[in-house]
């Protein structure tokens, strides 16, 4: 198994949609009061375009943290502290409950109140609050919008790229949202972002090491939710290298190829599938204590 330097886990995707996505951005800007930033609540950092605050401006801007059900409740809630002693709007949600749409959509128009008085003023009364929705790929823009929308018409899959235009969607007499597509930075400063983005879907698999990635995770869940690995795959010696509690895990699950030798590809396909899809538990890799100096 080759170690983290010797593979250069160097992980870099920028497709060229999404370098037109940041022009289409900049074009909408002038018809929209907010923009609506959909982030991932398990990788609240790694999850946000950092270009997105300069292409914005000083529009009014919301983040919403969603896929909060698979994160760390406390440390979702030690987030939204933190953006509100910045001065922004944080709301964790959740679409397949719904959980915080309706504190949402509360919050929009409670936050842009001068906006629509404004309209009012100008005799434009009915004229809704258009939010742009922006987020990197995979962050559940599309679900987050059928959801509040009600009407399911937004394009919804678990892989990164698969919104390509743009939509506008009514959500009731005072709020449209405008969906856009998935939009990464052309480079990674930190490769800690990139692993991030890596292990919750964001960066398609094809373009990595898979087994290398979920070592990787392994070795920070071994630190920091040693617990959930054993209540998920049984007793493990936590203290072992990433590698070698793969090699524990594939061998509780029964993943032996010919002659007895694990098959670590496939332990680790499923280490990330499991952790993608909330059954490991509920974890986020990002704290404000680590990181809410390096960029929010």
């Amino acid at each position: 198994m080759r170690n983290e330097q010797e593979s250069g886990l160097n992980i870099q995707w920028f497709p060229g949609h999404m370098a037109k996505t940041r022009r289409k951005i900049k074009e909408i800007l002038p018809l929209i009061d907010a923009v609506c930033e959909v982030v991932d609540a398990r990788i609240p950092i790694s999850s946000r375009n950092p270009e997105l605050q300069e292409l914005i401006g000083e529009k009014p801007h919301v983040i919403l943290l969603n896929k909060c059900d698979m994160a760390d409740d406390a440390v979702t809630d030690e987030w939204i502290e933190y953006y509100k002693q910045q001065g922004k709007i944080a709301i964790g949600i959740e679409c397949k409950s719904g959980k915080g749409l309706a504190q949402f959509k509360n919050t929009v128009k409670t936050a842009l109140s001068d906006r629509l008085e404004a309209y009012a003023q100008k005799g434009m009364v009915g004229k809704p609050l258009r939010l742009m929705v922006v987020g990197i790929p995979n962050v559940g823009k599309s679900s987050f919008i059928n959801r509040v929308s009600g009407g399911g018409k937004a394009k919804v899959e678990n892989r990164p790229g698969v919104t390509r235009g743009n939509q506008w969607f009514t959500i009731d007499r005072q709020l449209e949202l405008l969906d856009t597509p998935g939009v990464l930075w052309p480079k990674f400063e930190d490769q800690t972002v990139g692993e991030h983005l890596a292990f919750t879907g964001a960066v398609k698999d094809r373009i990595l090491d898979t087994e290398l990635l979920a070592v990787r995770l392994l070795e920070i869940l071994a630190a920091d939710y040693g617990y959930l690995l054993e209540t998920r795959y049984g007793s493990l010696d936590l203290a072992e290298e990433g590698y070698e509690i793969l090699c524990q895990i594939g061998k509780k699950r029964g993943m032996l190829m010919r002659g007895g030798e694990i098959d670590t590809e496939r332990a680790a396909n499923m280490v990330l599938e499991e952790y993608r899809n909330g059954k490991i538990g509920r974890i986020t890799l990002e704290r404000v204590r680590d990181n809410a100096g390096l960029r929010i």
